[in-house]
């Protein structure tokens, strides 16, 4: 477990969040900084970029966490928080806001560092499969424009579809561009002048 991470810890009571402070400076992690209102979270994540915010509450509500998902940029960070009690809408509406680890009976020190590995080892994966999916839909995108491109070409200069793409590529390569690039640049000249 990395002892360099930034922590950010969000707890209403001070003597609390002072506690949670010193199990986690105990445990070896020393950039730990706690803020008492959810509502501080957006000013609190711009100056200390977190690698992981811990929150503590009682009883979540939407409210709450929608403030949660909409200030904490989920891409950027984990999200593990520590609840006492929670039905099913409540626990839904928290892993849609983003959160990496939802844990029910509370913060309890002893438990502190596992929540922390598994928020931040999911926020990992969900990050992972994130990237993954965004490259496919941009492939699939590139593919279709490309494809369009090919459409174009196959049109107006009357050779097959492979020969189209030979143009595409040889094209890009004499002008030190990717095949993508010239592709959208001539189906943006044919909508142009279309």
């Amino acid at each position: 477990m990395r002892k360099d991470l930034r922590i950010l810890v969000v707890e209403a009571d001070s003597t609390r969040a002072k506690n949670i402070t010193d199990a986690l400076l105990d445990a070896g992690w020393s950039d730990v900084h706690a803020i008492a209102q959810v509502s501080g979270l957006e000013r609190s994540i711009a100056e200390h970029a977190p690698d992981i915010v811990l929150i503590d509450m009682a009883n979540p509500d939407r409210d709450t966490l929608e403030h949660i998902g909409a200030v904490s940029d989920t891409k950027a960070r984990a999200v593990a928080m520590f609840v006492d009690q929670t039905d099913r809408d409540l626990t839904q509406a928290a892993l849609a806001a983003g959160v990496s680890a939802y844990v029910v009976d509370g913060l309890q020190m002893n438990r502190i560092k596992s929540v922390i590995e598994t928020a931040i080892a999911r926020f990992q994966i969900t990050r992972q499969m994130q990237s993954e999916l965004e490259a496919a839909k941009q492939a699939l995108e590139d593919r279709k424009t490309i494809d369009r491109a090919k459409g174009i070409l196959m049109r107006r200069r009357d050779v097959t579809e492979d020969d189209a793409y030979k143009l595409l590529r040889k094209t890009a390569m004499d002008q030190g561009r990717k095949v993508i690039d010239v592709a959208q640049a001539l189906v943006t000249a044919s909508d142009l002048l279309s």
